[in-house]
């Protein structure tokens, strides 16, 4: 551990799923936070609140300047090539040239699995520069990759929650995949804040199941959940391909299943590599799985989500 704790956070994506969970632990473990937010928020004791966007260059210097570790969370994960390119890709630079203008050296890049396989999709292709810009950058970067991430509050993985509660799970191709509770991940984010070996290294943190979960496995793992025993069916690249336009139709630029994400989806292996799991000295996962989708549900239930 180094002499120097950081103490102020500044943190892009704090209104989104992940962001939400680890402002509250950041500010659980003593840290001070800012963090960016598109439009008005209403003022928090701890957390103070930076009126801005990735395409708003003095924003973001404002949101930087002071501060000991930027922790960049913010990112697009439904959209066209174009608005990738944008956001994931162009919000990421905007970001490091705010961090050098406000003189914070400390950069902890929040990125994704799909990075690994860039040619698979517009958003892990996006995903993929968006790390060469952070790799490149001089600074003292840290780039995590987090699998499919869970818990309360997520809208992204509430589908298959649905899917399982009715009984019938639809499923991409065979494949496997690792998965990691939303709380585990950013136990990962703070752990590597102050800790000099992190520098230059990238993790894919899981929720510690070897060789990841099976796809039927895991649906269902989460039919129990609902005390049933789902049905799964695979379905094949050209229905998902289907289904894909069906949800456009119908559900316009809410879609979940966009043709994009087929053939991310149709990947049959997401599981984390072994060697780039972060050291246990330094983290290991406290949520096992099946705990984990147990207590998403109930919270799902609670806010009137599922039904």
């Amino acid at each position: 551990m180094s002499s120097h704790r950081s103490r102020t956070l500044a943190v892009t994506g704090g209104t989104g799923f992940v962001g939400q969970h680890l402002l509250k632990m950041a500010l659980a473990s003593g840290y001070d936070v800012r963090a960016l937010t598109r439009g008005w928020k209403p003022p928090e004791e701890a957390i103070a609140w930076v009126d801005g966007a990735l395409d708003r260059p003095e924003s973001l210097e404002k949101l930087a300047t002071g501060a000991d570790a930027i922790i960049h969370i913010a990112g697009l994960i439904n959209g066209d090539r174009k608005a990738f390119e944008t956001v994931n890709v162009g919000g990421t630079a905007a970001m490091i040239d705010a961090a050098r203008k406000a003189g914070l050296r400390r950069f902890i890049h929040i990125s994704s699995l799909a990075a690994r396989e860039p040619e698979l999709s517009a958003y892990g292709a996006s995903k993929a520069k968006s790390e060469k810009l952070v790799a490149a950058s001089g600074l003292e970067w840290t780039i995590i990759r987090p699998p499919a991430v869970y818990g309360p509050g997520d809208r992204e993985t509430l589908e298959l929650f649905k899917m399982a509660r009715r009984g019938l799970v639809a499923l991409p191709p065979r494949g496997r995949f690792s998965v990691i509770h939303v709380e585990d991940l950013c136990r990962l984010i703070l752990a590597v804040i102050d800790e000099p070996e992190t520098v230059a290294e990238t993790y894919e943190p899981d929720d510690g199941s070897d060789n990841g979960w099976d796809h039927r496995h895991f649906a269902r793992s989460l039919g129990r959940v609902f005390d049933k025993r789902a049905t799964t069916l695979h379905m094949p690249k050209f229905l998902l391909r289907a289904a894909a336009s069906l949800d456009r139709l119908f559900r316009r630029k809410r879609a979940k299943l966009t043709p994009d994400r087929v053939g991310y989806f149709c990947h049959p292996d997401w599981v984390v590599t072994p060697e780039h799991r972060p050291p246990t000295a330094l983290w290991r996962p406290d949520i096992r799985t099946p705990k984990g989708l147990k207590a998403t549900a109930d919270w799902y239930r609670a806010e009137g989500w599922l039904r």
